[in-house]
């Protein structure tokens, strides 16, 4: 029986012997494809890692050339950046930021670019600072806003950043176009494209240029018309400019508008149900909505009544405030309307413009388009799609009695409005059909 037993344990011992170089090579094969796929898995997490990582990095190159978040409607500061970078209105945008990407220029080329900042090139003056010309390394002229450092203050500031986002969300031509900004310690600089021709002020100073005759001052207030248009309806949400007079209109050398100088630009609310915003005073007296002055209501008829006063700017010569004049002629647009309402609009044209039917027809039906546009009630005033339509209509009846001759050559005329085919232009670029009625589509 021992024999027995011994040799069963024996053959058991054998069994399990022979069993386990069976079962050893499929447990280990398991083990190690086990161990494989967890070093694969890891390796993918990290390389998924590193790609997220570096998506991040690349979103935010695109948009660290913006040092800082600003509410347009509240102006409040969330960030802030002493990088020195300029954003490229061309470049690719950051869906979550709604801003334009950026390319990098140095500090450097900038100094190069205007030579240090030598006050021979400088081109302008205003409340943020000084202007002046530049050319970068690739040659294209533009212009340079350098901030004021001795009197740099938050009201600045707040000036400085609503300019660079309101310029980095839009893209017309009759605007300005945005080519960087920049901001590093006390250095704050918007760089934008140069415009050759001056200000409309200066061209009706006649401090540059032989004067505008009426083609080209319909001309340009169908431009000027057609970029507010732009901003109150093809911008989300709407832009206010805020600030829309002469010395803010850039003439090209074809005599084509472009509005600039968003430092006091406001966005209005999407909320449908709002009608306003409340705000603090801003703009340039003379061309202040006096409704706004009382209320501290402002809306997009705001831009309208500067646009009125602008008009009246266009056919008289004059400055909205004259102190030099007579007491009733020193308020320019108070003086144009009491002659328009004496049926004396004639008498309020600009001396330097030749008189003709045309031409006294044109200032007639300008300053009753400005009588609507400066109505002290908003609901009164019309739009600034409409301003474009009427606007369309006058120059097409100038054109029909002969005005347009050889003192206003094609190469005069505002771009997108050329003399030759003027019907076909209006159905291109506003889709207005010839009738009774005209139907403005897109600015």
């Amino acid at each position: 029986m021992k024999n027995t037993s011994s040799q069963r344990k024996q053959n058991s011992n054998t069994n399990k012997d022979h069993g386990r170089p069976r079962t050893r090579p499929l447990f280990t094969y398991i083990k190690r494809v086990a161990v494989v796929f967890t070093i694969f898995l890891s390796r993918r997490r990290k390389a998924a890692g590193a790609a997220t990582a570096a998506s991040k990095r690349n979103n935010s190159r695109r948009v660290e050339g913006i040092s800082f978040s600003t509410d347009l409607s509240t102006g409040s500061n969330s960030k802030s950046s002493s990088r020195f970078r300029f954003s490229n209105s061309y470049g690719s945008s950051s869906a979550s930021s709604g801003l334009v990407g950026t390319v990098n220029f140095s500090l450097q080329e900038i100094y190069k670019a205007t030579d240090n900042f030598n006050p021979a090139n400088k081109i302008g003056e205003g409340c943020f600072g000084t202007v002046y010309k530049g050319k970068l390394k690739d040659g294209t002229l533009v212009a340079v806003k350098r901030a004021n450092k001795n009197d740099y203050d938050k009201r600045l500031s707040l000036e400085f950043k609503n300019e660079v986002l309101t310029l980095s969300k839009i893209e017309h031509l009759n605007l300005v176009r945005f080519y960087g900004y920049g901001e590093h310690g006390d250095e704050r600089i918007i760089v934008v494209e140069y415009v050759a021709n001056g200000t409309l002020r200066e061209h009706l100073d006649s401090s540059r240029g032989n004067g505008l005759e009426m083609a080209e001052r319909l001309d340009i207030a169908i431009d000027v018309a057609h970029a507010i248009t732009y901003l109150h309806m093809y911008t989300d949400p709407p832009i206010i400019h805020r600030d829309i007079k002469a010395s803010n209109i850039l003439i090209t050398e074809k005599f084509r508008a472009k509005v600039a100088d968003f430092g006091f630009a406001r966005a209005t609310t999407e909320d449908p149900g709002v009608t306003h915003i409340s705000t603090q005073i801003k703009g340039t007296t003379g061309y202040l909505d006096p409704e706004y002055l009382r209320t501290y209501q402002l809306t997009e008829k705001s831009d309208v009544y500067s646009f009125g006063v602008l008009l009246v700017e266009l056919v008289t010569g004059r400055h909205p405030i004259e102190q030099n004049r007579p007491i009733k002629e020193r308020v320019t647009t108070r003086w144009a309307m009491q002659k328009l309402k004496e049926r004396e609009a004639v008498l309020a044209m600009d001396p330097v413009l030749r008189r003709s039917p045309a031409s006294n027809m044109a200032v007639e039906k300008v300053l009753e388009l400005a009588k609507r546009c400066l109505a002290s009630l908003r609901p009164s005033r019309p739009s600034m799609k409409e301003c474009a339509e009427v606007l369309w209509k006058i120059r097409k009846d100038v054109r029909e009695l002969g005005l347009s001759s050889s003192s206003a050559s094609a190469s005069h005329q505002s771009a997108n409005y050329p003399f030759r085919d003027a019907k076909k232009s209006r159905e291109i670029t506003f889709g207005i059909q010839d009738g009774e009625t005209y139907k403005f589509i897109s600015a």
